[in-house]
């Protein structure tokens, strides 16, 4: 499917196009034998809440970034090596359902897609460009994947004192290592995760005790670091409003979306191989329930817009 992608003119303008749509908030994707596989949206789990995103997934590289005008303009351009990619499903519930784990060394969190058909297609193509990419390279799949934030609204009291009560004032914080969400008292501390950063990042308490009496490997791998007790300042915000600003602009609302497409289909090589106009996904939303993680009121439906789950905290 995608050697008989590499050199044709299709691939090229489909490329140049996800460029143009990103301008100047992106990088140059145009690369020899690189292929654009597929397009969509998604919905993923912000610290917020779950927001409209597009997708696009390379044989090499899985793109994703903030819709600021359909199939026209995107922002907050995120690349993730595939390489470095493993999904892992997730079971249907009340409040969510078609979605699944997207984790890599640096950053981890949950996509959903519209309807379990869409969720397939995607777990699948993305799965085939990994084995396809790691056998042609050699390597093996990656073990240590940075761990998945629990969203803000899951928790109303600190997970690591359950004591503290979250307020405006009295921030939530995340620990870089388990991803729990815990108050600036109880990760006062920061750790070096060389695979997520040169720099020591906030962790828990307890992730902090384990981590400096237990080195792991990738603490040898980057020359003996350990542990820093340095306190961090929890006047000036929390680091992840940085690490993930793209929660800061809104997503559209009210948009029609197409269904997902995968350009190695029959079905769509002879409709796409003509145009040069990137299209997003679909005639219904990707989005999971409008409810919160913690006490979910509305069975999952396909919507025509975006969540709107009401919740104290910032990151994407």
């Amino acid at each position: 499917m995608v050697d008989r992608l590499v050199n044709s003119e299709a691939n090229t303008r489909r490329i140049a196009s996800v460029e143009n749509c990103f301008g100047s908030s992106g990088v140059p994707l145009a690369m020899q034998g690189r292929v654009l596989v597929g397009e969509g949206v998604l919905t993923k789990m912000c610290r917020k809440r779950p927001k409209s995103r597009q997708f696009f997934l390379f044989n090499d590289i899985l793109v994703y970034g903030n819709i600021v005008i359909g199939k026209k303009k995107y922002n907050k351009q995120h690349i993730m090596p595939l390489e470095e990619v493993s999904l892992e499903s997730i079971a249907d519930n009340q409040a969510y359902r078609n979605g699944w784990y997207i984790r890599t060394t640096t950053k981890s969190f949950v996509v959903f897609a519209a309807t379990s058909t869409e969720k397939q297609e995607w777990m699948a193509h993305i799965n085939k460009c990994v084995e396809d990419l790691l056998r042609k390279s050699g390597k093996k799949p990656v073990e240590n994947h940075a761990a998945v934030w629990v969203p803000d609204t899951d928790a109303s009291i600190c997970m690591h004192c359950k004591k503290t009560q979250f307020t405006f004032i009295q921030r939530r914080h995340h620990c870089r290592n388990c991803g729990a969400v815990v108050c600036a008292g109880c990760s006062a501390k920061k750790f070096l995760l060389p695979q997520q950063s040169t720099k020591a990042l906030r962790v828990c308490d307890a992730c902090y005790e384990r981590l400096k009496h237990v080195p792991s490997s990738l603490d040898s791998a980057a020359g003996g670091a350990v542990a820093s007790g340095n306190k961090l300042n929890t006047t000036a915000g929390d680091s992840s409003n940085d690490e993930d600003s793209d929660e800061e602009t809104a997503s559209p609302g009210g948009e029609s979306h197409d269904e997902p497409r995968f350009y190695g289909d029959n079905s769509v090589l002879s409709a796409a191989d003509d145009s040069s106009t990137i299209t997003s996904p679909s005639s219904a939303t990707s989005a999971p329930a409008a409810s919160s993680l913690e006490a979910p009121q509305v069975a999952p439906t396909v919507q025509s817009s975006p969540p709107a789950v009401a919740a104290a905290g910032t990151n994407c």
